[in-house]
């Protein structure tokens, strides 16, 4: 089943925009998606193989996992995230076995929501916190990431508990995760997204402040922006991936 994933993909490539997307996603020497190869497959055809091949075997989609071109990668977790109602607690620790494989923006947001999040709707999410500690940038976008699940269930708290955790990171692609996870609750319970801004605006990375007063008043924006940034930094601890 594997060869013939691969070869519709291929079938699919376009170099033309597969230069386009080496240059988004940052696949040059020191960037964040360094080595990073490209079909330049547009998602919507991706979906369409993947709705195909949704019986492929959990080997068969390791080996799409392990490679270094990216379409292979993102097809295989759009089938994870199509068959994780068969079998949530297997592809749960399946996709959390590989993080290091899931090591791009796109491969994160599209997936951890409706395997990470779902999983953890209605069981102790202590797991995300210890994610969002972790050296590796990919499970800490992880982390914030999977809370949209409970965002869209109005279940706030763990979002804005990790997003507490990470005002001190880094990296901008996590500054931009924050951000866009508090605008998202701030659409449903402004009061929330207010409180926090109040506590921490002064201490959040502008791209981090931008992305979360984006659909505030212009006034609430100007205000916040306004505030002095405080920068911080904060050490981490690795997380532990396994389920019990």
């Amino acid at each position: 089943m594997i060869k013939n994933i691969i070869k519709e993909l291929k079938k699919s490539a376009d170099p033309k925009k597969a230069a386009v997307l080496k240059r988004f996603f940052k696949t040059g020497k020191g960037e964040y998606g360094e080595g990073d190869k490209f079909l330049g497959v547009i998602v919507p055809e991706q979906r369409k193989i993947a709705k195909k091949y949704s019986e492929s075997s959990i080997n068969d989609l390791q080996k799409l996992l392990d490679s270094e071109i990216h379409e292979y990668r993102l097809t295989a977790l759009l089938i994870l995230v199509d068959i994780y109602p068969q079998s949530p607690k297997k592809i749960v620790n399946f996709y959390l076995k590989n993080t290091k494989n899931i090591n791009n923006w796109d491969l994160v947001d599209l997936s951890a929501p409706n395997i990470v999040g779902d999983y953890f709707l209605d069981k102790d999410r202590k797991m995300l916190r210890q994610l969002a500690k972790s050296k590796n940038l990919w499970e800490r976008r992880i982390a914030m990431v999977a809370t949209y699940a409970f965002i869209k269930r109005s279940q706030f708290a763990d979002t804005i508990k990790i997003a507490g955790m990470l005002l001190g990171d880094s990296h901008d692609l996590i500054h931009k995760a924050v951000g866009w996870m508090l605008r998202e609750v701030g659409k449903r319970d402004k009061k929330i997204l207010l409180n926090f801004l109040d506590k921490n605006a002064a201490r959040m990375p502008r791209t981090m402040l931008r992305y979360a007063i984006e659909k505030l008043p212009e006034k609430k924006r100007k205000k916040y922006l306004k505030k002095e940034f405080l920068p911080f930094s904060k050490g981490r601890l690795r997380g532990v991936m396994k389920l019990t």
